[in-house]
């Protein structure tokens, strides 16, 4: 049990002894999504290849780096990008900085992410709180529980929770700001969907589709980690006009359009807990 447990104690130990708050909250920024990060003060910021076991983010818009200051007065250690399992990874790489945090005292994960629309009401800018997810990936607790994190059949009938959904809404409304909220499938990528595989996933249930979070989530409901997740919806993928392509290009600047009312939007939200 120890060999499974060292090298997040490594790097725990390693990012304890860098910074200087001690964060009951940790982000993780996705695509196009790292101005949050600027926005955090006293900020100390570790590059991941600095920080050992980390992983190298090699995706245009993640920065990848690690920054940990206060946020709304609170603590938070902030992600500035992601690992994905299509750039070769496993999913015990991708997930690895989430028991990390746990280490750290993380008690709450907020996840963000650029996602395409498939629910036919979403349009490109839009904010989706994530209220579920359908899994498409390798399930990232495949092989020997750790059961120093968790139990080897977690629960994962509420893995968004709740109430902060409800404080999310209620915030938007007094401020005006609409939400969708619906439901993130995962898929693998790296290549864009096809206009069959939009309309499977619609037809089951998903309103919005992505190659990441859902590893990230499962890892932190297994380790009893309260969870908020949001998409940004950056392109449509409900209609095809014969010149329609998805380019990564396009994804990229249609986060960082939407990026300024997600970011105020977590500020909010993490300020009340």
């Amino acid at each position: 049990m120890e060999d499974m447990i060292r090298p997040y104690r490594e790097t725990a130990e390693y990012i304890r002894s860098h910074i200087r708050v001690h964060p009951k909250t940790g982000i993780i920024l996705g695509s196009g999504l790292g101005s949050l990060a600027e926005q955090i003060e006293e900020a100390q910021v570790i590059p991941y290849h600095q920080i050992p076991h980390f992983k190298h983010s090699t995706v245009a818009g993640h920065k990848g780096n690690l920054i940990a200051g206060m946020l709304e007065g609170q603590p938070v250690l902030a992600m500035q990008g992601r690992f994905h399992y299509y750039e070769g990874y496993t999913m015990q790489q991708v997930t690895f900085p989430i028991r990390v945090m746990k280490l750290l005292g993380i008690e709450n994960l907020f996840v963000s992410n650029a996602a395409g629309g498939i629910n036919t009401s979403f349009k490109i800018g839009d904010l989706m709180i994530i209220r579920d997810h359908i899994n498409m990936m390798p399930n990232p607790l495949i092989g020997p529980n750790n059961e120093f994190f968790g139990p080897r059949f977690p629960d994962m009938t509420r893995p968004y929770d709740r109430a902060f959904i409800r404080l999310a809404e209620e915030i938007a409304g007094k401020e005006g700001i609409t939400l969708k909220k619906g439901v993130y499938v995962g898929l693998t990528g790296p290549s864009y969907e096809t206009p069959a595989e939009y309309a499977f996933y619609g037809k089951h249930g998903g309103d919005a589709v992505g190659m990441s979070t859902v590893p990230e989530v499962i890892v932190a409901r297994h380790a009893g980690l309260r969870v908020f997740g949001m998409s940004v919806i950056t392109n449509e993928g409900y209609h095809f006009a014969d010149d329609f392509v998805n380019d990564g290009n396009d994804v990229i600047i249609a986060a960082n359009k939407a990026a300024g009312i997600m970011t105020h939007l977590f500020k909010k939200i993490i300020n009340h807990i």
